[in-house]
This record gives C-alpha cells, sequence and structure tokens, in this order.
C-alpha cells in the first residue's frame, strides 16, 4: 500500500472516532494495533492513556511528539467529541513518519510519543513523568497552522506559542428580592467589576497578552431574584512566560480588593498553567535543512509567532537540556483551529509526514 493511502486510511479512522482528554482509550488501542502490525515495539501504561514508540539502536534519542486527544464541543447542534484541533492530522503524519523511517539504518534511536491530554494543558506531564525523556537530546513536535498563518505547501521550522492560564472562581454572597437590593450581594455587580479590573491591566505595550472573562454564569428562572452566587472563568494568555506570572499576580491583587469592595467571598483557582515556547536554535536550523530537502527553499516559511499555547513546552520547562522545536504545516486550514467544522487540505498529511521523517532522520547522522 502506497504511504500516501495509509496516511489518509489512519486519518479518516482517527478523525471518525475523536476522544476527549484522558478518555483517548480506543485512540491508544488502534495506535497498539497499528504498530503491531508494523512490528514496532512500544510502551503502554495502566494507569493513563497513550503511548511510547521505538525504532532504531543507539544510546542517544530524538522523539518527535504526536497528540492525541479531540475536543468537547458542539458541532452542528449536538455536543459531541470532536477532532477540530488538527489532533487527528498530528497522529496520522507523525504515523508516516515512522512508517517512513522503520526499515532504514539508523545509529540513534527516534522515539514516537503518543501524548494524551494536550488540550488539558497536562498531558504532556504525564509522559515526561513516565520516561518520554529519558536519553532525549533532540525533540520535535508538529501541528497544523491556519491559513492566515501558513497556506498549503508552505511549512515553518518553529512555532512560538504564548503562555497560558486559565481561572475558574466562584462568587459567594446573598440572593435578596429585586425589590430590597440591600438585603443581599449582588453577584452579577461583582462579575462586572472582575470584567473592569481586567480590562484595567496594563503592561508594556511592546509585550503581546491578553485577560479575559470567558463564562459567567448567576441567576435563575425569576427575573425578581437578585442572585448571590455566580461562578467565571478566565482565560488569560502573554507572548512570554515571565509577562503570564505578572498577570497571575495581578489578578490575585485584583480579585483580593474586590472581595473588600463588596464585602464578599471570592474562591479562585489557576489552572492548567501553560508555558509559553522555549525554542531551541539548533532544533530549528535541523528543522529549515529538512524542510528545504523535502520541498524547496521556496516552501520555506519564517518561524511562526501565535498568541494560541500548547504543553508540548512543558518537555523543555522541565528538561531545559533538551533542544526543541514544533514544525507547523501549512493546510489552508480555515475557518480556523478549534471552529467545530474546521477543514484542511487533506494532501498536507504526506507533506507533513516527509518533513518530519526527513528532520529526525536528518539528526540520526
Amino acid at each position: 500500500m502506497q504511504v500516501e493511502t495509509q496516511i489518509l486510511q489512519w486519518f479518516n479512522h482517527f478523525h471518525q472516532y475523536p476522544e476527549v482528554s484522558w478518555k483517548e482509550y480506543e485512540t491508544t488501542n488502534k495506535l497498539a494495533e497499528i504498530l503491531d502490525g508494523l512490528g514496532i515495539s512500544y510502551r503502554r501504561f495502566n494507569d493513563v492513556t497513550g503511548l511510547l514508540a521505538e525504532i532504531g539502536e543507539g544510546p542517544e534519542v530524538i522523539a518527535v511528539r504526536a497528540d492525541i486527544d479531540a475536543l468537547w464541543q458542539e458541532v452542528d447542534g449536538e455536543f459531541r467529541a470532536n477532532h477540530s484541533c488538527g489532533h487527528d492530522a498530528n497522529i496520522s503524519m507523525v504515523l508516516g513518519a515512522l512508517l517512513l523511517l522503520k526499515d532504514e539504518k539508523l545509529n540513534k534511536r527516534i522515539r514516537f510519543i503518543f501524548q494524551p491530554a494536550e488540550e488539558k494543558g497536562n498531558g504532556a506531564n504525564s509522559m515526561i513523568d513516565r520516561g518520554a525523556l529519558e536519553d532525549v537530546t533532540h525533540l520535535f513536535g508538529v501541528h497544523l497552522r491556519p491559513i492566515e498563518e501558513l497556506p498549503f505547501g508552505k511549512v515553518s521550522p518553529a512555532i512560538h506559542h504564548g503562555a497560558a492560564l486559565f481561572v475558574e472562581g466562584k462568587i459567594k454572597g446573598m440572593d435578596a428580592h429585586g425589590a430590597r437590593p440591600h438585603q443581599g450581594n449582588n453577584a452579577i455587580d461583582v462579575t462586572m467589576a472582575i470584567h473592569q479590573a481586567l480590562k484595567n491591566m496594563y503592561f508594556s505595550p511592546l509585550e503581546s497578552y491578553s485577560a479575559k472573562l470567558t463564562k459567567i454564569q448567576a441567576g435563575g428562572e425569576n427575573a425578581n431574584i437578585i442572585p448571590g452566587i455566580a461562578t467565571f472563568s478566565m482565560d488569560v494568555r502573554a507572548t512570554k512566560n515571565s509577562v503570564l506570572f505578572q498577570l497571575k499576580d495581578q489578578i490575585d491583587k485584583d480579585l483580593n480588593t474586590i472581595q473588600q469592595l463588596f464585602d464578599i467571598e471570592i474562591e479562585w483557582e489557576f489552572q492548567d498553567i501553560t508555558p509559553g515556547a522555549e525554542v531551541s536554535k539548533e532544533a530549528v536550523a535541523i528543522a529549515k535543512a529538512a524542510i528545504i530537502e523535502t520541498v524547496g527553499m521556496e516552501n520555506l516559511a519564517e518561524e511562526v509567532i501565535t498568541s494560541g499555547s500548547d504543553d508540548f513546552h512543558f518537555y523543555t520547562i522541565r528538561h531545559p537540556e533538551v533542544k526543541a522545536a514544533m514544525i507547523g504545516i501549512g493546510a489552508d486550514l480555515s475557518p480556523g483551529l478549534h471552529h467545530p467544522n474546521m477543514t484542511f487540505n487533506r494532501d498536507s498529511l504526506l507533506l507533513g509526514a516527509k518533513v518530519i521523517a526527513k528532520t529526525l532522520s536528518n539528526n540520526t547522522k
């Protein structure tokens, strides 16, 4: 069977059977089935999904990571798992690279990290804790890019993701009758104060950052009850890790001030803190040479800078000695990542597999 046909078959399967973070059971089973069929050794875990596969020989390891989880979102009026971030494509491209490399003579080992729960922001840590980076000197990732970043055929040697964190909070006041607002604590007033505080945060205009409320839930069916209880969520992002933690500190200060101002209790928790990219110049140079060799100098794109985030960068935060870069694949992807009806040019799958394979093989010589 031709490599392109096989990659498309794999993609169609993973696209048809998406699974959300930490529940990628059948996805992991399918990966194991594919690897068994190819005669590739791998390691599974009894407490988390995902697996590690390996080819080649030698003391040093070059690694590549594919994230395997899907999002949970409303698609055509129905909530379901959905691969709108393109992880089904990432799996298929990395499997395609494995298929292209499995019979080559390699003087280093190549490790394929099929990682769960990227969308939850902590799947990378689960793989690190289970030895994914043992003996690894270089690590590469891959991801399709939106059309406004890269058109089909163009390939970038690195994606510079921003840092992100999420906040879940609860306002704990007292309901009151609509005619007697002085007898309660209006949680809606508090959420508006939180909203304004986020709008009033200012850092250097040379830095890229944002902080915004993404969910507010308050009140019930009755219009004559002032709600005392509300829950909220925030999405906080910055290009640099240092700026993200300045934002975090300011949010702490503002929420404490708002508690005192309204004489009300606010509970909040920072969740899924995802670091910004720490990109290795050496890894970028390796990827750049492979891109030129595979698709030509005319299709080499600039390094991508994006406000999106990815837990891929935990690998280098926790193991700074590892030289890493994530390759960006142009695929005419639209309307955008995480759009429920996201589509892309399927021809990019073979292109991505070839670039990954060349990046890995060049680094084992």
